[in-house]
């Protein structure tokens, strides 16, 4: 089974490989990829110096971007940042862009308890969220949006995106150079299948940059997988020794392949474009798939979507669950969650929206 030409994986190739011709590309974007490096620079400028203000959002918040587009984990860091609100009594409100139609939906899943508000207008949003019982907020994919004030500035740093060529959009992935990393209050780097090793080698070199930054690092990783639309739950063990189709339209979807296979299941990967909508051929496509595999696998973000279009009947996929495991410094981002919750009371009764 082959997916549709994804100009997501072109791009993905454009920006990793060393061979000759995606070098010949990047160079000829590099006027551009320049042009886009002075906007974003200039304008970080322009707030850094107070040439332009940033709005204040009504309680606490805390925001949680990257540098480069896409797969850094923003996602699932945000979500364990407001279920951690949420463990200690407070209401999260969980304000993103809702970009591709599914984030919200898979917030919604991730934190039950969080007020999710899907606006690119995060002020707009903030006000909806506090109406709704809010008491603090947390911004998904934020750290460029510097027109919002925050408490806490989480920057995620992807092991996977520091093998990228180092080039600016859109000869390469980063929205930002390393510098605009001194902005952050906390740096996370994440890694899904970059080695242990790897994932602490960046982190200390970003120690030795930011001495005055803490630095944590975070393997996001598969706790184990449930059934669409039962939620019965599989070990990662289970998989070991079974034919799995990987289907997966994220940023990144070799990262659950190789997670999956490192079960010891035999798997074929099946990678779409980032926010892919699943229409109704692909879904038959994958259906049709578990006739020669003993199950198919696909993340929480295609997950919103196929249950809505998984036929009746049919055996239900396998959605894989992330975990946030702390491999250091874990403790930082606890000590940084407190001190943002202390700055203001958690609110009166919830209202419920």
């Amino acid at each position: 089974m082959s997916p549709r030409f994804s100009p997501h994986r072109l791009v993905r190739w454009l920006w990793s490989s060393r061979t000759p011709l995606p070098r010949v590309v990047r160079a000829a974007l590099v006027p551009p990829a320049l042009l886009y490096r002075g906007v974003t620079m200039a304008r970080a400028a322009a707030y850094r110096y107070g040439w332009l203000a940033a709005r204040t959002l009504p309680c606490p918040t805390v925001s949680v971007g990257n540098l480069a587009v896409g797969g850094s984990g923003k996602t699932p860091l945000a979500a364990w940042v407001a279920a951690q609100c949420a463990r200690r009594g407070r209401r999260p409100g969980i304000l993103l862009r809702g970009y591709g139609g599914d984030e919200h939906l898979v917030h919604q899943r991730l934190v039950p308890e969080a007020v999710v508000v899907p606006d690119p207008d995060r002020v707009a949003g903030a006000a909806r969220a506090v109406a709704a019982g809010a008491d603090v907020l947390v911004l998904d994919d934020a750290y460029q949006r510097l027109d919002v004030a925050r408490q806490l500035n989480i920057a995620a740093v992807s092991a996977e995106h520091a093998r990228s060529v180092p080039w600016p959009l859109p000869a390469g992935p980063w929205r930002e150079g390393w510098g605009a990393l001194g902005r952050a209050d906390l740096i996370v780097v994440t890694r899904k299948r970059a080695s242990r090793e790897e994932g602490a080698r960046l982190a200390a070199g970003l120690r030795r940059r930011w001495p005055g930054i803490p630095v944590a690092v975070a393997q996001l990783a598969v706790e184990h997988f449930e059934e669409l639309y039962s939620g019965r739950r599989h070990p990662l063990p289970a998989l070991a020794g079974k034919r799995v189709l990987v289907a997966a339209g994220i940023a990144d979807p070799a990262s659950l392949a190789v997670q999956v296979r490192a079960s010891g299941a035999e798997v074929q990967l099946v990678a779409y474009q980032d926010h892919h909508p699943y229409p109704e051929r692909d879904v038959r496509r994958l259906v049709q798939a578990l006739a020669d595999a003993d199950y198919v696998v696909v993340t929480e973000k295609d997950a919103v979507k196929l249950r809505r279009r998984w036929p009746e009947g049919a055996r239900e996929p396998l959605v894989a669950s992330l975990e946030v495991r702390w491999e250091g410094n874990g403790e930082a981002v606890q000590r940084a969650l407190d001190a943002l919750l202390a700055r203001a009371p958690a609110s009166g009764p919830r209202t419920e929206g």
